[in-house]
C-alpha cells in the first residue's frame, strides 16, 4: 500500500513555536530476524521502563507509551503504565501486534503481521479487544495509535475514527516496507496532517531528515536508496544525501543534533522521536547489546534534549497537540 503525500497539512497557530514528542514502542522482545509466532517471548526489559520514566522525567518530559497486547497482560508493566497514567506523567496509546493479540483467527506470517494487511473485521478485533483491555487494566481508554511495523492498511484510519481515536503515528516518513509486504511511506514527509481532510484524525508521523548536498532531492532519491543500499552508503558516505530519522537506534547522536537543525531551518515545527522498549535493557535489540551500549543510549538522550532545549524545542503533550493543531 502506497501512501500519497497528503493534500491538508496542519497548520500551526503561530503562538505554537516549536515542540517535539518522545514515543516508545512499548513491547515484547522477539528475534527480530526469526519468523514471527505467538508465544515464546519475554518481558524482561519490563523493570526498565520504570528507570526510562525517572529519567526522562527530570527534563520535565512527557513520553508517551505505545502499548501492545504482551505489554498490557504482564502485571508488573501494567501497574507502572497505572500508576504514570493517573499522575499524568506519561501518555498512553495502543500498539497493535496482530500476531499476539487475540482473536487468533489469521495464519501467522510475515504479510499478517502487518495489522492493515488483515480483512476488516478481524483488524477491528484486534484493535477494540487491545483498547478494551488497556482500558480495563491501566484505567484509561486511549485514544492513540500506532501501528506495530508501521502497518496501516486500506481501512485502518476508518477503523479508528469509528472508535474514537483522535491521532494516528504509524507513518514513518522517508521508509518503505512494500517489500516485505507493508506500507510504502516514500512519498510522505514528516509533517503533521489531517486523514480526509475534515479535522478529525491527526497524523503525527514519525520525523525523518535528510541532510546533504542534494537534501532537497531526498523524496525523488528515496526510492533508489531504498532499493540500493550501496547506493545509499555512497550518497550518504559522499554527503551528498543521507536519510536521518529522529532515533537513538543506529543513529549518532551528532547525526540527529544535524538532523533536528536542518527540520528547523526548513520550518518543522514538531519533531516526533521514537524507539522500541527493549532497548532499554541490554541484548535485546540491534542497537542495545551491552551495557555499555545503555551507557550511551541515555547519553545520547542527554546530548539530544540539551540541544534541543539550545535550540528552543520545547516537550508538548498530546492534548496540546491535538488542540493546537485544529487551532484552538
Amino acid at each position: 500500500m502506497k501512501i500519497d503525500s497528503p493534500d491538508q497539512h496542519v497548520i500551526w497557530p503561530d503562538k505554537f513555536g516549536r515542540h517535539f514528542l518522545i514515543s516508545i514502542d512499548t513491547e515484547e522482545e522477539f528475534d527480530w530476524n526469526a519468523p514471527f509466532q505467538r508465544d515464546g517471548h519475554t518481558t524482561i526489559s519490563v523493570p526498565m521502563l520504570k528507570k526510562f520514566q525517572e529519567f526522562i522525567e527530570k527534563y520535565r518530559i512527557k513520553p508517551v507509551y505505545f502499548i501492545d497486547y504482551s505489554i498490557v497482560e504482564d502485571d508488573d508493566a501494567a501497574s507502572f503504565l497505572r500508576a504514570v497514567a493517573e499522575n499524568e506523567s506519561a501518555e498512553i496509546g495502543v500498539h497493535l501486534h496482530p500476531w499476539i493479540n487475540p482473536p487468533f483467527e489469521e495464519e501467522v506470517n510475515n504479510y499478517n503481521s502487518f495489522a492493515g494487511n488483515l480483512p476488516k473485521e478481524l483488524e477491528e478485533k484486534k484493535l477494540v479487544a487491545l483498547r478494551d483491555v488497556i482500558r480495563d487494566k491501566i484505567g484509561v481508554t486511549p485514544t492513540i495509535y500506532r501501528a506495530g511495523r508501521y502497518g496501516i492498511g486500506p481501512h485502518t484510519m476508518d477503523l479508528l475514527l469509528k472508535h474514537g481515536f483522535v491521532m494516528d503515528s504509524s507513518i514513518r516518513s522517508g521508509f518503505d516496507y512494500s517489500g516485505q509486504g507493508g506500507p510504502d511511506f516514500l512519498g510522505v514527509g514528516s509533517e503533521p496532517f489531517w486523514w480526509g481532510g475534515d479535522n478529525k484524525l491527526l497524523e503525527v508521523p514519525l520525523t525523518t531528515v535528510y541532510s546533504g548536498l542534494l537534501r532537497k532531492q531526498g523524496r525523488l532519491a528515496a526510492p533508489i536508496m531504498q532499493k540500493s543500499p550501496l547506493i545509499s552508503a555512497v550518497l550518504s558516505k559522499t554527503q551528498m544525501i543521507g536519510r536521518i530519522p529522529l532515533t537513538p537506534e543506529g543513529v549518532s547522536a551528532r547525526e540527529t543534533k544535524e538532523a533536528i537543525d536542518i527540520a528547523l531551518d526548513d520550518g518543522l515545527r514538531l519533531l516526533v522521536f521514537s524507539f522500541h522498549s527493549p532497548s532499554l535493557s541490554p541484548g535485546h535489540t540491534p542497537y542495545v547489546r551491552t551495557a555499555e551500549d545503555l551507557d550511551g543510549f541515555y547519553d545520547w538522550w542527554r546530548e539530544v534534549i540539551e540541544h534541543l532545549e539550545m535550540r528552543g524545542v520545547k516537550p508538548i503533550d498530546i492534548d496540546r497537540l491535538v488542540k493546537a493543531a485544529s487551532g484552538v
